[in-house]
């Protein structure tokens, strides 16, 4: 029988929650604060969590933060049963690793079904954790199959924010489909493109390591499909393969040479060659082959560059004036590949 906490202040509702779940064959252990919730928790293993978070004495974002940073209760699901329907305070609580925010008053059927999900992905995440050493994950395609095979799955409109710079990273992913863009803001509020990533490139390596926020935010370019895995279960894979791990590392150092060839790139050369160097760059991301035709924005273009927007089109139209690209709208065909390249 699975055992549930419930940490809530409220004892009507406490027990008419408990009542609920009893029906439903689960064992219910209950807490009238969180200090009681915590000890609790801790004597009696319970397999998953619901908790309010206005309490007395601590909230319960403390309570998920003292959860977490144990390493006999972080493996526990932990829902926030909450009045707070602000959605700041429900991106709150996710970010502070909650695996679901329930608003009061809640639906019965919502909340059981928030239960067993959640205790069906903490099976199945059980299962491919306890995998023997001899599984076969040695290499990064491996990888990428268990991410494909594993992995949360989400699609995602053009436009639209994977995650924002400053986010808790709890997930590193794989792109599937479609192409990403990471961007940073200066200090005078500009935005810098860092990378466009492609299908088959990992996104979030920079925040691997604990819990540490995301150093960058990432936009869909264009509608894509992602498929992520908790950090927490990447360092078992990892620690069980020596190989993998170091490739992975290869990867980051890739990566973190790219950056730099791209920032050496805005600071010295000049508007023309900045510019002719991200339109190929763009071809070779988008795989449109050396002569190919992108589809992109001017603003997206002048932001991996490095230089204003209105430089940025002077510089195109200048080009096209050369015959060495081609524009229609946001369409821009290369002509002269030759030239292109050797623009100083």
């Amino acid at each position: 029988m699975k055992r549930i906490l419930i940490v809530e202040d409220d004892a009507a509702l406490r027990e008419n929650t408990a009542k609920l779940l009893a029906l439903e064959n689960f064992e219910v252990i209950t807490a009238a604060n969180c200090s009681e919730g915590i000890r609790l928790a801790r004597e009696s293993n319970p397999d998953i969590i619901i908790c309010d978070i206005l309490m007395p004495e601590k909230d319960g974002f403390n309570v998920l933060k003292e959860f977490s940073s144990n390493d006999h209760t972080r493996h526990i699901p932990f829902i926030f049963l909450s009045a707070k329907t602000n959605h700041k305070e429900i991106r709150l609580g996710m970010d502070f690793g909650a695996d679901d925010y329930i608003i009061k008053p809640f639906d019965e059927e919502e909340l059981l079904s928030a239960i067993k999900s959640r205790m069906a992905k903490v099976h199945i995440l059980n299962n491919i954790i306890s995998l023997p050493q001899h599984e076969p994950y040695k290499n990064i395609e491996d990888l990428k199959k268990y991410f494909d095979d594993h992995g949360d799955f989400s699609h995602h409109l053009k436009g639209e924010t994977i995650y924002k710079e400053g986010d808790r990273a709890n997930k590193i992913f794989l792109i599937l489909k479609g192409l990403v863009k990471t961007h940073k803001m200066d200090q005078n509020g500009k935005k810098l493109i860092t990378s466009i990533q492609k299908p088959e490139d990992f996104m979030g390596l920079t925040s691997f390591i604990d819990n540490n926020p995301y150093q960058e935010s990432a936009t869909v370019v264009e509608d894509r499909d992602l498929a992520g895995v908790n950090k927490q279960i990447l360092k078992e894979l990892l620690s069980e393969n020596c190989d993998l791990s170091l490739e992975l590392m290869n990867i980051l150092t890739d990566n973190l040479s790219d950056i730099k060839d791209h920032l050496l790139q805005m600071a010295y050369s000049s508007v023309s060659k900045k510019t002719a160097q991200t339109i190929l760059q763009f071809a070779e991301v988008l795989d449109k082959g050396p002569l190919g035709e992108i589809k992109i924005s001017r603003s997206d273009l002048a932001s991996v560059a490095g230089i204003a927007p209105e430089s940025l089109i002077r510089t195109l139209s200048d080009f096209k004036k050369k015959g060495i690209i081609e524009i229609e709208g946001r369409n821009i065909k290369i002509l002269k590949l030759n030239e292109l390249q050797n623009l100083e």
